[in-house]
C-alpha cells in the first residue's frame, strides 16, 4: 500500500510539466521559429530548429495519446488525402536519381505536410485551442516585427540597394524572407481574431487589441521590401474580409489606402525604397529584374527535369543536383546576401522557388496530383466551413497557397507551414470529434 501511495506523486508531477492541452505544443512550435539558430549553411541536407523539435514532440505527444484511445482517428478524407502525399513522396524516393540522398527529403516532406499538420488537426479541438495557436503568430509576429523596425530605424538590418535597412528580424540575411513571412502570418492571424469576435458577446478588448496588432504589423512588413510577402497578405487579406463581410471588404481597400499614404508619406518609408519596390511589381513580366529573371528560368529548369522524369520526378533533394544541367546559360550563380553579421555572401540558387514546381520536378505528375487534391480539399472546406477563429485558419491558407505560386519550403519558418496546413484542415475537416463552436 505504501508503494501505491507514492506512485501518484510522479504522475502528478509529470502532470505539472507536460502541458495539459496539445494545442500548447503547436504553440510553442509557432513561437521557438524567433529563437535565433546563428548563420547555417544553406547547402546542407538537414537543419533542426528548436521549432522542430517542438513539432516532433507535438507528433509524439498526439502519437502516444491516440495508442491510448484518448483521442478519435483521423476522418477519413485526411486520411486518404495525407497517405496520397505519403505515396508520392516514397515512390519519388525510390524512382529518385540518388535514393540515398532523397531519403532525407522524404522525412522533411512527410514531416511538414502530413505528420505535424496531423497532430495540429487532432491538437485543436475547440475555438480555445485555436486562440490559442492563432494568437501564438500574433504573438511571434510581434516579436519579429519589433526587432525588424528597429533594425530599419537604427540602420542595422541586411542590405537592401547598398543600405543596411532591410528588416529581416532574428533570422539573418541568409534567409532574409523569414520574418516577413512571420509578419504575414501574425497580421492575418490577428485580423481573423478580431472579425471573430465581431459577433455578439465577443471580447471587445481582444478585439481591439488585435486591430492594433494588425496595424503595427504593417510598417514592419513595409520595410521588409519583401514584394511576395506584400502580394500573398493582400490576397489573403482579401479573401478573409469578403468571407467574413463585404462591405468590410470595401472598407478595409479604403483603410489600407489610407495607411499606406501614411506609411509611404507620413512615415518616409517612399525615400526608403518601398514606393520603389511596389512599382517593381507591376514590371516583373515587362521589365523584370534580376531576381525576377533568375526566377523564371528557375522554373523552365524545373520544367526541362519534369520532362526527363514526368511520372515520379527526379526524386526528394534532386533539383539542386540536376539544375546546372538543365538551367540557362544566363541563371546567375546565386542571390547577393550582406549584412553586419556576414559580410556579403552569395547564397546559391538551390530550388525553383515555386512549390508547385518543385513538386512537378522531384514528384512528377504524381505528386502534383496528390498535393494539389490536398490543397483544393482544404482551401474549398475552408471556404465553406470558416466561421469564427477558422477564417484565420482560410486566410493563412489562402496565404501560403499564393505564395507557393513563387516560392518552396525551405528556411527556419518552414515549420509553420505544417502549423497552417494543420489548423486549415480542422476548419476543413472539423469530425464529429470537435468540440468546437466557432462563433462560441
Amino acid at each position: 500500500m505504501a508503494i501505491a501511495l507514492q506512485l501518484p506523486y510522479p504522475a502528478k508531477r509529470l502532470a505539472a510539466i507536460v502541458p495539459p492541452r496539445p494545442s500548447w505544443l503547436a504553440a510553442a512550435t509557432v513561437l521557438l521559429v524567433c529563437v535565433p539558430t546563428g548563420e547555417k549553411d544553406v547547402t546542407a541536407s538537414v537543419h533542426v530548429t528548436p521549432a522542430d523539435l517542438a513539432s516532433l514532440a507535438l507528433v509524439g505527444l498526439i502519437a502516444l495519446d491516440l495508442l491510448r484511445g484518448r483521442l478519435p482517428r483521423l476522418d477519413p478524407a485526411a486520411c486518404a488525402l495525407l497517405g496520397g502525399v505519403v505515396l508520392a513522396a516514397a515512390l519519388a524516393t525510390v524512382h529518385s536519381i540518388d535514393p540515398a540522398s532523397s531519403v532525407t527529403g522524404f522525412v522533411r516532406l512527410v514531416q511538414i505536410f502530413v505528420l505535424v499538420p496531423a497532430a495540429v488537426l487532432l491538437a485543436v479541438r475547440d475555438a480555445r485551442d485555436r486562440r490559442l495557436v492563432l494568437g501564438s503568430f500574433v504573438l511571434a509576429a510581434l516579436i519579429e516585427g519589433a526587432v525588424g523596425a528597429n533594425q530599419y530605424l537604427t540602420r542595422t538590418g541586411a542590405s537592401y540597394t547598398g543600405q543596411p535597412i532591410r528588416a529581416i528580424g532574428t533570422f539573418g540575411a541568409l534567409d532574409v524572407m523569414a520574418m516577413s513571412t512571420v509578419v504575414s502570418y501574425g497580421l492575418l492571424a490577428a485580423l481573423g481574431l478580431a472579425l471573430a469576435e465581431r459577433r455578439p458577446g465577443g471580447s471587445r478588448w481582444l478585439r481591439r487589441a488585435m486591430w492594433a496588432s494588425a496595424a503595427f504589423l504593417a510598417f514592419p512588413l513595409a520595410v521588409s521590401f519583401s514584394r511576395g510577402s506584400w502580394i500573398a497578405t493582400a490576397v489573403a487579406a482579401s479573401v478573409l474580409l469578403l468571407r467574413a463581410d463585404a462591405r468590410l471588404a470595401v472598407k478595409g481597400v479604403l483603410v489600407g489606402a489610407a495607411a499606406a499614404v501614411v506609411l509611404v508619406g507620413g512615415l518616409g518609408l517612399g525615400a526608403s525604397g518601398v514606393t520603389e519596390r511596389l512599382s517593381s511589381i507591376g514590371s516583373v513580366s515587362a521589365a523584370p529584374d534580376q531576381s525576377v529573371s533568375d526566377r523564371y528560368d528557375l522554373w523552365a529548369t524545373a520544367g526541362r527535369i519534369w520532362q526527363d522524369h514526368p511520372m515520379t520526378g527526379a526524386g526528394p533533394k534532386a533539383f539542386q543536383q540536376l539544375r546546372d544541367s538543365h538551367a540557362p546559360l544566363r541563371l546567375s550563380s546565386g542571390s547577393d546576401a550582406a549584412d553586419a553579421t556576414i559580410g556579403f555572401q552569395r547564397e546559391p540558387l538551390l530550388s525553383p522557388h515555386n512549390m508547385y514546381f518543385l513538386v512537378l520536378s522531384e514528384q512528377g505528375l504524381l505528386g502534383v496530383v496528390a498535393y494539389l487534391a490536398l490543397f483544393l480539399a482544404l482551401l474549398t472546406g475552408c471556404l465553406r466551413r470558416a466561421t469564427g477563429p477558422g477564417l484565420a485558419a482560410l486566410a493563412l491558407l489562402c496565404w501560403v497557397l499564393w505564395d507557393f505560386l513563387y516560392a518552396d519550403i525551405g528556411g527556419t519558418t518552414t515549420v509553420l507551414t505544417s502549423v497552417v496546413l494543420g489548423l486549415a484542415a480542422r476548419t476543413a475537416f472539423p469530425g464529429p470529434d470537435s468540440r468546437e463552436a466557432d462563433g462560441a
